[in-house]
């Protein structure tokens, strides 16, 4: 099992970076909370809207808000585990996830690539699927797959099943999905569990990993809840990640974008919690600054180093681990 380094622990007055002061990072969570009890979030699944209501919180079925108690969020984030591990074909390449601890992955759903032979720039195949996952496999520094691209040359109702067969057949690595549906996490997981002997097995060394992403402002579609609940179910490890634009659908100061980024993750994690008990889930960020030339995400931007190290900040604050953006 491959344990990489912990980064900010000043043990010999290593070098560290922190947005914010201890006093600063409580005015965020105060402000977050107040901010999912009074303002709540938009929920667009039923049976996500159950799950809430069950646990505590107050559900507006008609204009589909839920206003989220302190205590459930408290609760949540204490049952959330503090430390996981991500499997692997190869036992000696999983990854122990824990607040502090540093590890790398390719980025991942790239919309083009170059032709390394032609030279053509193009829609993604499942050949280059096939074929980044090698690498990443050979790249020593690069702890895990995410996956690269969605195979444009396969149905697109089938597309990440496809993209997660190359990528399994071609890292020893733990892969990442992109699966929007608890029809896809359950297929991922069937075909998971096959390589590792069972779903019980596949609980022990789990091979693949979810992810999905709130719509900032304030909202948890269908896509998002199916998965954070059925890997909640499955006990798989699944990430919920903010991608809000500050200046865009979120404020445009550093502060008041990280409240709403905070508010946004909290929920997703929240509704796993009250799913099941200590399932598995990670504090995800690709939240940026908007481009005001193009109205666009600006992940090349200063705003996102700084928005990566306040999560992993607030992260390590609430003992979950996170997953942050890089340049």
């Amino acid at each position: 099992m491959k344990r990489t380094l912990y980064a900010g622990h000043p043990r010999s007055g290593g070098l560290s970076l922190n947005v914010f002061t201890e006093a600063e990072m409580d005015d965020i969570h105060l402000a977050t909370l107040e901010v999912l009890e009074r303002t709540g979030v938009w929920v667009e699944d039923d049976e996500a809207l159950d799950l809430f209501g069950d646990g505590g919180c107050r559900v507006d079925r008609e204009s589909r808000m839920v206003r989220i108690p302190p205590h459930v969020v408290e609760d949540a984030i204490r049952s959330s585990p503090p430390k996981f591990v991500l499997g692997a074909r190869d036992p000696e390449k999983a990854l122990v996830l824990e607040p502090g601890r540093v590890s790398f992955c390719n980025f991942d759903e790239g919309i083009m690539v170059n032709d390394l032979r032609t030279g053509e720039h193009r829609e993604p195949l499942l050949q280059d699927v096939a074929e980044v996952a090698r690498l990443v496999d050979a790249l020593p520094h690069i702890d895990a797959y995410e996956p690269a691209g969605s195979p444009t040359d396969r149905p697109q109702a089938t597309a990440v099943l496809h993209g997660t067969e190359a990528a399994l057949l071609n890292t020893t690595k733990s892969v990442g999905t992109e699966s929007t549906s608890a029809w896809e996490v359950r297929k991922v997981v069937e075909m998971a569990a096959a390589i590792v002997g069972g779903e019980d097995e596949l609980r022990e060394n789990p091979i693949v990993g979810f992810g999905c992403c709130p719509v900032s402002p304030l909202k948890l579609p269908r896509d998002a809840t199916e998965v954070i609940v059925e890997c909640a179910r499955r006990g798989m490890p699944c990430g919920v990640l903010s991608m809000a634009m500050s200046g865009g659908s979120s404020p445009v100061t550093l502060v008041g974008t990280f409240v709403q980024h905070n508010a946004e993750v909290l929920a997703g994690i929240t509704l796993s919690q009250l799913a099941e008990r200590g399932a598995p889930t990670d504090y995800g960020s690709s939240t940026t600054a908007m481009d005001l030339r193009l109205a666009a995400a600006s992940v090349g931007s200063p705003e996102l180093a700084l928005f990566s190290a306040a999560t992993a900040q607030m992260a390590r604050r609430y003992l979950i681990p996170s997953f942050v953006a890089g340049l």
